[in-house]
C-alpha cells in the first residue's frame, strides 16, 4: 500500500522545522528538528483520519507526488 507523501522544510519565520501531507488538506505540524516535526506529523496525521472518520467525511487516497518523481518514472 501507498502512503501518503510528506514534505519537511525549514522555516525561517517560525525558527523551525514544518512537516506536512499535501493530500490531507490542513495536516502539519512542527519541530525544531526534521525528526521532531516528522513524529509530531504522525501524531496530526492519525487525529486526522481519526476526526475524517468519526464525521464520515472522505479520506483521500495518496496521489501527490512531487514533479522531480513523475520525471524519473517518465
Amino acid at each position: 500500500m501507498k502512503d501518503y507523501h510528506i514534505n519537511i522544510f525549514y522555516s525561517e519565520e517560525d525558527e523551525g522545522y514544518i512537516a506536512d501531507i499535501p493530500d490531507l488538506k490542513h495536516c502539519s505540524a512542527f519541530g525544531e528538528t526534521p525528526m521532531e516535526a516528522l513524529q509530531e506529523l504522525a501524531l496530526a496525521k492519525q487525529v486526522w483520519l481519526d476526526s475524517a472518520k468519526a464525521e464520515d467525511k472522505p479520506i483521500p487516497p495518496p496521489t501527490y507526488r512531487p514533479v522531480i518523481y513523475q520525471l524519473k518514472s517518465a
